[in-house]
């Protein structure tokens, strides 16, 4: 049976920088797409890939979906390319083949603060809000100066807060070590990548640092595909996974492996749309294996605010999600 096929690619800019240790980004590039089914049912999808992270270009995603005309049929899942996870994904998505039913009615969220000084005067409306989990972006600046800001950003919150640094990859071996030997004494919950997933003996290095430091470290960067969870598996990794469902071909097939695994999981956006989001969150909703505070307290974030996804509050609900029309996203990005 064939079905009705179309896609658009965005640019979105950003309502501000998200600045990481590779410099800021100023705007989200991806690709929509739409499959209409017999009876007027039609689906929607997003391919959000982050190229940097070792996904697909935009351009590559286009070029695939161009290249399937303005039909698809059932079968068109298994005739994507490997390397093409978030362009899978979209498809997926569209084609209804995506997370089972919510099993949670709400979830804690992790609030995104800006990277550098920007945090302090961030952190405090946040706290008052109700965020106990905040992820700060660092290996942006000076070692010594982040350092400074962070106790100071410590002081500023409530008790009991917890902090993720997130270096983006951005250290060398050294570095991290000295940012974990500060870690170890400070409510950090845990160092998100501290060296780069390409950087040589990458992987030897994580599973150094983890053996050798009581703070958790979670992989992000080192999970930009499909086949990057069974080798860490395999390995026994005792940190956490940061799981970018948007980014994954098959969501299902690896969040098994991992359930299996009893792994430490961290569900989180990829700076994604409201579109990908949704699909994304469902997954999370859906889980029944151990996870912490969702990664998705990034909205605002676009310049063009009918892009974003759920607010950014401490808890997101299941019909928070279920709001969001990924008819009205496709529109609004004609």
């Amino acid at each position: 049976m064939d079905f009705r096929f179309d896609f658009r690619r965005y640019t979105l800019p950003f309502r501000m920088p998200v600045r990481t240790a590779r410099g800021p980004w100023l705007a989200r590039e991806g690709v929509y797409v739409r499959i209409g089914r017999p009876g007027g049912m039609t689906g929607y999808g997003e391919a959000s890939p982050i190229p940097h992270f070792g996904t697909e270009t935009v351009d590559a995603a286009e070029a695939f979906c161009r290249s399937l005309g303005d039909k698809v049929d059932d079968q068109v899942l298994s005739r994507i390319p490997e390397n093409l996870c978030a362009t899978r994904n979209a498809v997926a998505s569209a084609m209804e083949a995506g997370a089972g039913a919510a099993i949670h009615r709400s979830l804690a969220v992790a609030a995104l603060l800006p990277a550098g000084r920007a945090s302090l005067a961030a952190a405090p409306p946040l706290a008052d809000a109700g965020f106990r989990v905040f992820k700060w972006k660092v290996a942006v600046g000076p070692a010594a100066e982040e350092r400074a800001i962070l106790g100071d950003l410590i002081g500023a919150l409530p008790s009991g807060s917890r902090i993720r640094l997130d270096a983006n990859g951005g250290w060398n071996r050294r570095e991290a070590q000295g940012w974990l030997d500060l870690a170890s004494e400070l409510p950090i919950e845990f160092v998100e990548q501290p060296v780069a997933r390409d950087s040589r003996g990458a992987a030897d290095t994580l599973k150094g640092l983890a053996a050798d430091y009581p703070v958790p470290i979670a992989l992000d960067e080192s999970i930009a595909g499909d086949g990057d969870v069974g080798p860490w598996l395999e390995a026994g990794w005792p940190g956490y996974f940061v799981i970018k469902p948007s980014l994954l071909g098959d969501v299902g097939g690896v969040l098994g492996r991992l359930l299996a695994a009893r792994a430490r999981v961290v569900f989180s956006s990829s700076l994604e749309t409201g579109l990908g989001a949704q699909a994304a969150l469902r997954w999370a909703f859906a889980w029944t294996g151990t996870m912490t505070a969702l990664g998705f307290g990034v909205w605002p974030l676009f310049a063009d605010s009918r892009f974003d996804g759920p607010s950014a509050v401490p808890f997101i609900r299941a019909e928070d999600i279920e709001r969001i029309s990924p008819e009205a996203l496709w529109n609004a990005a004609s």
